[in-house]
């Protein structure tokens, strides 16, 4: 450990530079396109949906842009580094989440509305109640999601820069360094989206997935040739390295864990696990960020296409995450993981820096690999935050300030304006939020994300395209119930106050034993939406006919 700890050290000035300069370039490759993108923009379709000019693949790149975040490089490699086995179930959870949406949304959704989740559940409601909730709903999902990209990229910056606790950097210790980093990505995200609108996002959000793509390859086949390609070795080493033996590579380590002695809490273990499970499978389906992709391409067939694309890109990317995860406990040790990240988040970059030293001769190569993983991480968290800030200004401006405040009669000028004012407040509000995060692992925050979703979204869309009784009192209660039931439940759980690792660390309100509130948030946002319709005498059989003939041709789509 110490040995890798010192060659970090040595090699750091070198790594500084190169990593500046590479991402400098990103920066204004990425800059150069949304100027482009800028000029092309001229109606709100275009900033809202760039134009429905995206082909299949290009929109599933995007997609896997857009949803290969900074929990799916840093985070998922970070937990199955310090966690083995059940590290894993972020990987198969993030994956068999999109044949949720595959089945039952991408298709209808693109059919049914224009730029924002609401334009669906609003159709065949009053528009003014539903489309607040969307708005409300959209932006808080938004906002949670948005927290976990700025932690990993001030995470990143840290090891970058060579700053431990105890060190600094340019007069800045390692927390004033870390807060710095997520005040940078908070600017430029919210540069890509008031300056090139949805086409820009899309753009570099495809160049974004190539890089991401090309330097997990490299990675993995890097780690595997280490273990001379062989798995056995590989899972062995990573056992051994990790400190816990054999249950490394068995359920059981992070969640559901079995406490002797104590049956009440292996209840709750048992109960997180299959709350998290939910959460991840039924949480892609209600992402605000994932369902305006949809709106991109011309015709459903292309919205299937796209999503097929993106669950192969998605796919092949989980796999490499089982090489880079195992790669990184056996090859740099959870010790050194830990000292520079409690939560594990810098374990990816950390094994760049371990295999750069093997293949490319020592510490040059070791930087070189270092800097080159770090600013496609870097790519990877502006993409997402401009997929995700553009989603929930799209969401305040067209939804709420043009059929709510406006009733409709905003011109897109106005529209668009508001649109970027929007992206400006929610990225200062992002900020802030993630200033307290930072103790959190970036997976896991994600999760976190996933079951507000789930709870608010994904009951009043379902009920919206497939249940004829549906009714406006209906959706409003299924979004506030769901959002409602999970943000407070996060709330009072271990998650933001007492434990080491939580939000609040030096306080204790806590009373829900559960980490993810999705076991209890998802169903309770159903029987929400189930009981505010019953109690309505509201009913438009009509109107559903409409929604279900749109849902399924395409007719009358815009």
């Amino acid at each position: 450990m110490s040995k890798l700890l010192a060659a970090e050290a040595a090699g750091g000035s070198t790594a500084r530079t190169l990593t500046i300069i590479l991402f400098l370039v990103f920066v204004a490759i990425t800059l150069a396109i949304t100027v482009w993108a800028s000029r092309q923009t001229k109606t709100a379709t275009d900033f809202y949906a760039g134009g429905r000019s995206f082909s299949g693949f290009q929109n599933g790149m995007a997609i896997g842009g857009d949803y290969m975040s900074a929990a799916s490089f840093l985070g998922i490699a970070g937990i199955i580094a310090l966690n083995g086995y059940d590290g894993f179930l972020y990987s198969i959870g993030f994956l068999v989440a999109w044949l949720v949406a595959l089945l039952l949304v991408a298709e209808l959704l693109r059919n049914s509305g224009r730029y924002t989740m609401a334009d669906v559940l609003a159709f065949r409601m009053r528009q003014r109640p539903v489309r607040t909730a969307a708005a409300v709903s959209t932006i808080t999902v938004s906002i949670f999601y948005l927290l976990a990209q700025m932690v990993g990229a001030g995470a990143l910056v840290a090891l970058l820069l060579g700053i431990k606790p105890g060190t600094t950097f340019m007069g800045m210790d390692a927390d004033a360094a870390k807060i710095a980093t997520i005040v940078l990505v908070g600017a430029l995200m919210i540069v890509y989206v008031t300056v090139g609108g949805m086409k820009g996002t899309t753009y570099v959000q495809i160049v974004k997935a190539f890089l991401l793509m090309t330097g997990a390859l490299l990675m993995t086949i890097l780690v595997l040739a280490v273990f001379r390609f062989n798995l056995s070795s590989l899972l062995g080493d990573a056992a051994q390295s990790s400190g816990k033996g054999e249950a490394f590579l068995e359920p059981g380590l992070r969640y559901g864990v079995e406490v002797a002695g104590n049956a009440t809490q292996t209840f709750y273990n048992k109960m997180d696990l299959l709350s998290l499970g939910i959460a991840l499978v039924l949480g892609t389906a209600g992402l605000p960020h994932i369902l305006i992709r949809f709106y991109t391409v011309p015709t459903a067939r292309a919205a299937r296409k796209s999503v097929l694309w993106a669950i192969g890109i998605i796919g092949t990317f989980y796999l490499f995450t089982l090489a880079l995860g195992f790669g990184a406990a056996a090859l740099v040790g959870s010790e050194a993981i830990t000292a520079q990240d409690r939560a594990g988040n810098t374990a990816a970059p950390q094994l760049a820096a371990e295999l750069g030293r093997r293949f490319f001769g020592g510490e040059i190569g070791s930087a070189t690999l270092l800097a080159i993983i770090a600013a496609v991480a870097f790519a990877t968290i502006l993409a997402v935050v401009a997929g995700l800030t553009l989603a929930s200004s799209s969401s305040l401006a067209h939804d709420f300030y043009a059929n709510v405040l406006k009733k409709g009669e905003a011109s897109e000028r106005q529209e668009v304006n508001v649109a970027r004012i929007s992206a400006l407040v929610i990225g200062a509000v992002s900020i802030l939020l993630s200033i307290f995060a930072q103790n959190l692992n970036v997976a896991f925050l994600v999760a976190l994300a996933f079951a507000v979703a789930a709870s608010g979204n994904l009951p009043a869309i379902l009920y919206s395209l497939f249940w004829k009784r549906f009714n406006t009192s209906g959706a409003v209660w299924a979004i506030y119930g769901g959002l409602i039931s999970a943000v407070v439940l996060v709330f009072f759980s271990p998650v933001v106050s007492g434990g080491a690792t939580s939000m609040f660390p030096d306080s204790d309100w806590q009373w829900f034993p559960l980490s993810n509130p999705g076991l209890i948030s998802i169903p309770f946002g159903f029987f929400c939406g189930w009981l505010g319709t019953v109690l309505s005498k509201e009913r438009d059989d009509a109107k559903y006919a409409e929604l279900e003939v749109r849902s399924l041709t395409g007719s009358g789509a815009h």
